[in-house]
């Protein structure tokens, strides 16, 4: 769905992915992000966001908690972080940017709080109980602090994925922000949901969850206790286009995840302000029954859209032709992708070693690929920064030159 939108708005970028990896800087198996319209996206987003008075984290795990792709958002001037995990938390906080948000989607384990609260030292710390509440809190006062909580709500009716649910009963919120207040190391700060925003593929538009209401609901009621400066975390779908619609929802803090490399589902149908800036990158591996097959490894295809035929660019040489695409089948979500399959029975057949770029909507930090920032795009200069797995390690990869 994306790789249109790469080759009409980012053509450059495709062409210098493909001829690096030709000439041997890009491996197989790697999302290849162009570092250049990250910071461009940063920096629009950052002042949409800023003219509406809300606080901005960035998400790093689509793309892999690339330092690069870090960089180039503190450079667009995004200095926080969300982090989905303790994993992708440490990742960035070593990329250096600073952790705004920590437990939400995913709660702090118990034995890792201690390192949570003394080392990352969040903004905001999200909790979904009272015994996660008290672990944070706990771990705050042994470090000397006291943490902002926010504490994730719900209430019947709202919409989560399969997997996700969990979190306080909105309707308690007023004793839930007392209990919290009352820990030692700990201060009720606001409250969250995800997700807050949602793509309909049906109008192909955004529309706001059951779960925006919940929050408005909430911050209603503790706004009547004389609460003030109540922190509302609305994040979901996120680019720069739906930010008025959160403001004037009440939300204080946004975070934008794939509208910084410009692949949110609206930006597969609507020329958005944010330039898409991420491809993922493969090569021809051999031949088969009139399939050519390519290598996988991080062709984990988020499914934002019903099924479509998936297209790819194949070719020896740069290219942003449409002549070039071809169709891809892609293995089940069942199976393992060692490979994807190529339809090799067109003039234009594959050959063995030939460039393979896909553009989707990935998820690099659940996947084997390696993740490779290209600087110099803009400039007509590009050159690969680093090659770096899902949790920003360098990759000390065989086939690697150096620039």
């Amino acid at each position: 769905m994306f790789l249109d939108v790469l080759i009409r708005r980012n053509p450059d970028f495709i062409e210098a992915a493909m001829s690096l990896h030709q000439a041997g800087y890009i491996p197989a198996n790697a999302y290849v992000i162009d570092l250049d319209a990250v910071e461009r996206n940063a920096r629009l987003f950052q002042a949409e966001a800023s003219g509406l008075g809300l606080k901005t984290f960035a998400m790093t795990k689509q793309v892999g908690r690339h330092s690069g792709f870090c960089n180039a958002v503190r450079r667009g001037g995004i200095d926080r972080a969300v982090a989905v995990d303790m994993a992708c938390a440490i990742a960035c906080d070593r990329a250096g940017l600073k952790i705004g948000h920590l437990g939400h989607l995913v709660q702090v384990p118990r034995g890792e709080a201690a390192f949570a609260a003394s080392e990352l030292t969040p903004d905001y710390w999200t909790v979904f109980s009272d015994i996660k509440a008290q672990e944070a809190a706990s771990a705050s006062a042994s470090a000397g602090r006291r943490q902002n909580l926010l504490a994730r709500i719900q209430t019947e009716g709202d919409t989560f994925y399969r997997g996700h649910e969990g979190g306080f009963a909105a309707d308690e919120i007023v004793a839930v922000a007392e209990r919290l207040d009352a820990l030692a190391g700990a201060a009720f700060a606001g409250i969250t949901t995800f997700p807050a925003l949602l793509f309909d593929p049906e109008t192909g538009k955004v529309r706001p969850t059951p779960n925006l209401a919940t929050l408005e609901r909430a911050a209603n009621a503790l706004a009547r206790t004389g609460r003030t400066g109540i922190e509302i975390n609305a994040p979901g779908t996120t680019s720069s286009t739906v930010l008025k619609s959160l403001a004037e929802a009440g939300a204080t803090q946004c975070e934008p995840g794939n509208g910084l490399h410009g692949t949110t589902p609206l930006h597969a149908v609507e020329d958005l302000p944010e330039d898409p800036a991420v491809l993922y990158l493969s090569e021809v591996s051999h031949q088969h029954g009139g399939k050519a097959y390519c290598y996988g490894g991080g062709l984990y295809i988020d499914p934002v859209f019903p099924k479509y035929q998936v297209k790819a660019l194949v070719s020896s040489e740069p290219t942003s032709s449409h002549a070039d695409l071809a169709d891809v089948e892609i293995p089940d979500y069942s199976a393992i992708d060692y490979y994807a399959m190529i339809d090799a029975t067109q003039p234009r057949s594959p050959r063995e070693g030939d460039t393979v770029v896909f553009g989707f909507r990935g998820q690099a930090f659940v996947t084997r690929a390696m993740v490779v920032g290209i600087s110099g795009v803009s400039t007509g200069k590009p050159c690969v920064t680093t090659v770096e797995n899902g949790f920003r390690d360098p990759v000390s990869w065989p086939g690697a030159k150096v620039q």
